[in-house]
């Protein structure tokens, strides 16, 4: 039963990813009625519960206490089905902000399709060294593998941040829903980097530390 809970978590967790994935590209940027701040405002809240989650799930001592009430082989799985369900919560439950900021066509359309596709590529680059099935709870990892380093990692030490940044912000076709889930999504990620520079801290000691010396920025280049 374990690992059919496992199994179908990590499965729920490809189709969070494929569902918002689908519904950023379709839906937001189809036009809506203007929802103005009231829609932003429960949008904000919904993936303020997204990042809460995120965050708390992150911490040690959360980790702990997840263990006392499942198996410890399953605390990953537990993660995923929560985080999963979660951005299926968000995605469903999304108030249209409505509006369109700008709407690029031609060259202008193409550039911004290639910068898109530079931050999928960044994104894929900075996840190539973790196993998928550890990521998606299916397989426990004992420990907290290498310090990555190299490739994109030499750029900032958050290159998945950077790659998210570039492809929500890349659009051609800029609606008010696609920006204010491209913002707060960011505005999050900014906020969660410190917390999860110490957890690497305690984890890698100095050779972090040598790290963060040697890469300064954290997530946009000559920016944060």
């Amino acid at each position: 039963m374990s690992r059919l809970f496992a199994w179908l978590g990590g499965a729920l967790f490809t189709l969070s990813l494929a569902y918002c994935a689908w519904w950023y590209i379709v839906p937001l940027g189809n036009p809506a009625p203007a929802g103005g701040w009231p829609a932003a405002g429960a949008d904000a809240a919904l993936l303020t519960l997204f990042a809460l989650h995120h965050s708390l799930f992150a911490r040690g001592w959360m980790k702990v206490r997840v263990v006392r009430l499942v198996p410890a082989e399953l605390e990953r799985s537990v993660y995923v089905w929560i985080a999963s369900a979660l951005l299926v919560l968000v995605v469903a439950l999304w108030r249209r902000v409505g509006g369109t900021l700008y709407q690029s066509t031609g060259p202008a359309a193409i550039a911004h399709a290639a910068l898109q596709l530079f931050g999928v590529w960044l994104i894929t680059r900075a996840v190539a060294g973790i196993d998928p099935l550890e990521l998606a709870g299916i397989r426990r990892q004992p420990t907290c593998g290498e310090l990555q380093t190299a490739g994109p990692y030499g750029w900032v030490r958050h290159p998945l941040y950077l790659g998210w940044v570039i492809a929500v912000f890349g659009t051609a076709h800029m609606t008010g829903d696609r920006l204010a889930f491209a913002s707060m999504t960011t505005a999050y990620l900014m906020i969660a980097v410190p917390w999860e520079e110490r957890s690497l801290v305690k984890s890698f000691g100095e050779d972090y530390r040598r790290y963060q010396k040697r890469v300064r920025w954290r997530i946009v280049p000559y920016v944060f």
